[in-house]
């Protein structure tokens, strides 16, 4: 079965101008994103206009955070010919969605399995950082590569839905951020800032400290673990609670994290309520950890994609194969994202469990800023 790769979108201009850029050249992949969240609203029974009423209440906490981001969400709209509202939906879908199975039935989360290799454990002494990102197999057929250029901040390349704003990516200044689903007992009492927006401001940081700053204390409707790290050498793990951060420091070289709650700190605190959605969490990054961890450094690219690639504990197991028994659920890892901050390269496998080719996408570094970084 051909899988084909993940279609670069390159955009660049004032926020409106690149989101009409982006929604022209992926308006098939955006209308499928659309189809697949509208769809599973309506079968909450949910109402269109229900929909649209609970959309329009990110808009201001959206417009405070980063008003760009509407000027670029109505271009997409635009240029995709859909509604502001449905490209909204799309962006902040882990929200909506969460809101509309307080009132039915569960939706199920986002799985995900990330990991980063210190420098002093690669073979060429090069950050790797990398992802599993389980979820809707449809989402195969969703996905993009968006490449952001842009005048007054670091280019942008990342991986997302189609019609969303970020999700795992880099930056031209050295900085990557990947993000794993992750659920407590403080989730959905309050309004947050949607997450690909956290993301996507991360990755116009120049510097790590602003991006840490965006992730750790931008407020959440939701829990979720993000992944940071820079070129220059440094990682640092945060889960997240709606109202508060915890951070975790690589061990021995290798940070990994699934989708429990593992920080000390956080545990003392708060209730994991995810974890009977994905037991299986509790072997995944340990899994990965120790996969890395055997071959006692040297550690290449193809070491992480291996890693990556366990099929230890299957159908639930770190790269999760396409289950069609089970219609609608979480049954499959739909991407494998591996990405070399220094270098500005990120490849990405679609269905990597059916599918071990990879697509090198490429982003000029900024050399000078790298270069001051590292110093």
């Amino acid at each position: 079965m051909s899988i084909p790769s993940f279609p670069l979108v390159e955009i660049a201009g004032p926020p409106f101008s690149r989101g009409q850029q982006y929604g022209r050249a992926a308006r098939e992949r955006i209308a499928r994103s659309v189809r697949i969240y509208s769809q599973r609203l309506l079968a909450m029974s949910y109402a269109w206009n229900d929909v649209r009423e609970i959309v329009r209440g990110f808009v201001p906490t959206v417009e405070e955070f980063a008003p760009d981001y509407l000027e670029e969400m109505r271009g997409i709209a635009d240029g995709a010919g859909c509604s502001f509202e449905e490209i909204v939906l799309v962006n902040a879908r882990t929200e909506i969605l969460e809101i509309g199975r307080k009132a039915t039935a569960r939706e199920a989360p986002d799985g995900c399995t990330g990991v980063i290799v210190m420098p002093e454990m690669a073979r060429d002494g090069a950050l790797i950082h990398a992802q599993n990102w389980d979820w809707l197999p449809e989402c195969a057929q969703t996905g993009v590569v968006l490449m952001i250029r842009t005048d007054d901040g670091p280019d942008i390349l990342t991986f997302t839905e189609a019609g969303g704003l970020a999700r795992s990516g880099l930056n031209s200044a050295g900085l990557a951020i990947t993000a794993n689903y992750l659920e407590s007992d403080r989730d959905y009492d309050r309004p947050g800032i949607p997450l690909p927006f956290i993301r996507r401001k991360f990755l116009e940081s120049q510097h790590l400290a602003q991006g840490i700053k965006t992730v750790a204390t931008t407020p959440k409707s939701g829990s979720n673990n993000m992944m940071l790290s820079t070129a220059a050498g440094f990682a640092i793990d945060f889960e997240c609670a709606p109202d508060e951060s915890f951070p975790i420091l690589p061990e021995r070289g290798v940070l990994a994290h699934a989708n429990h709650w593992t920080s000390p700190a956080a545990l003392s605190k708060l209730r994991d309520t995810g974890i009977a959605n994905v037991p299986e969490s509790y072997y995944r990054d340990y899994r990965v950890r120790e996969r890395l961890g055997s071959r006692g450094g040297g550690l290449a690219v193809e070491d992480v994609k291996d890693a990556l690639f366990d099929r230890f504990g299957e159908p639930f197991s770190v790269c999760r194969p396409w289950r069609p028994e089970f219609p609608g659920s979480i049954s499959e890892t739909v991407a494998m994202i591996v990405m070399q901050p220094a270098r500005g390269l990120m490849e990405v496998a679609p269905a990597p469990a059916r599918n071990r080719h990879f697509t090198v996408y490429s982003l000029t570094m900024d050399t000078k800023g790298a270069a001051e970084a590292a110093a």
